[in-house]
């Protein structure tokens, strides 16, 4: 991440990497503020052991599409609202990619998705991790079609009410 205070957005990240029983790091390394460090930790990435780079970063947002420069393994980013712009600005400018840099985008604070889509590229060569994303797609389903079921059950002014809206 480019800052500390962006890890209350990826939160959800660790917790789902967690319950894959993915192993992972949180580091702290800006493009603008230590260009250095971040294009050694990226150099290094996949020697080191990494197969999927997750950056979130704000405003200019730089930090994933650095990392893709200086790496062959994927990168996805996390663009973090933390500017006047509401993240837009921070989505843009890693989804805006030039040609030959490729960085995985998901939407604004949705780091839930980026430790997914990590998960999927992982689990393209790892079973255990596939079975896992299975089964958590079979849980969402059946999430789903309870809510449906309660829904058509209750009525939707009687379900708003539960929902307390």
């Amino acid at each position: 991440m480019g800052s500390d205070s962006d890890m209350p957005i990826l939160r959800p990240c660790f917790e789902i990497l967690d319950k894959f029983k993915i192993p992972y790091q949180a580091r702290i390394t800006s493009a603008h503020r230590t260009p250095d460090w971040m294009r050694t930790f990226a150099k290094d990435a996949k020697q080191n052991g990494f197969r999927v780079i997750i950056a979130a970063a704000g405003g200019a947002a730089h930090l994933p599409g650095m990392a893709a420069s200086w790496t062959v393994l994927p990168v996805i980013g996390v663009p973090v609202k933390a500017s006047v712009l509401d993240g837009v600005d921070s989505l843009y400018s890693m989804s805006q990619m030039p040609r030959g840099e490729p960085v995985a985008t998901v939407g604004i604070n949705n780091s839930t998705n980026a430790a997914l889509l990590a998960a999927r590229i992982l689990g393209v060569a790892d079973a255990r991790v596939a079975t896992l994303l299975r089964e958590y797609a079979e849980r969402s389903e059946a999430e789903v079609r309870a809510k449906d079921a309660s829904l058509l059950r209750m009525g939707p002014l009687a379900y708003l009410k539960q929902m307390g809206r």
